[in-house]
């Protein structure tokens, strides 16, 4: 079983202007994703929709070692990362096809990246 995470971009903008009735289309699309998953055996552990971008704040060092802390958006881009999926899976082609159910062709292509595993390593 490899575990894979799968990353959602979008406009944050879009999503703020979205009516009530487009973001209950939008989880809809979430709800179709999941209940996919688990009919062709990929096992969600995790995941979350993140706050807005604003709210980031980019933590770093200075050549000297000194903290430099600065408030968001950390990417100057109108697609941010907007939330995440943790999949166990033993299928990556298939669970690319799920991954289909999100992707919209008027928005960010979803990630689907295997997570390193360090479980055997001393």
């Amino acid at each position: 079983m490899t575990t894979y995470v799968v990353l959602l971009a979008g406009n944050e903008t879009t999503w703020e202007n979205a009516t009530p009735e487009q973001q209950a289309a939008i989880f809809a699309k979430h709800e179709e994703f999941s209940r996919a998953l688990a009919e062709r055996g990929h096992t969600v552990t995790g995941g979350a929709e993140l706050t807005h971008s604003r709210t980031t704040r980019k933590v770093a060092r200075s050549g000297d070692g000194s903290l430099l802390v600065t408030d968001g958006p950390y990417a100057e881009t109108v697609e941010q990362l907007s939330g995440f999926y943790v999949v166990d899976s033993d299928d990556l082609d298939d669970l690319v096809q799920v991954c289909a159910i999100l992707a919209e062709p008027d928005n960010a292509p979803v990630e689907v990246r295997a997570a390193v595993d360090h479980s055997g390593e001393e």
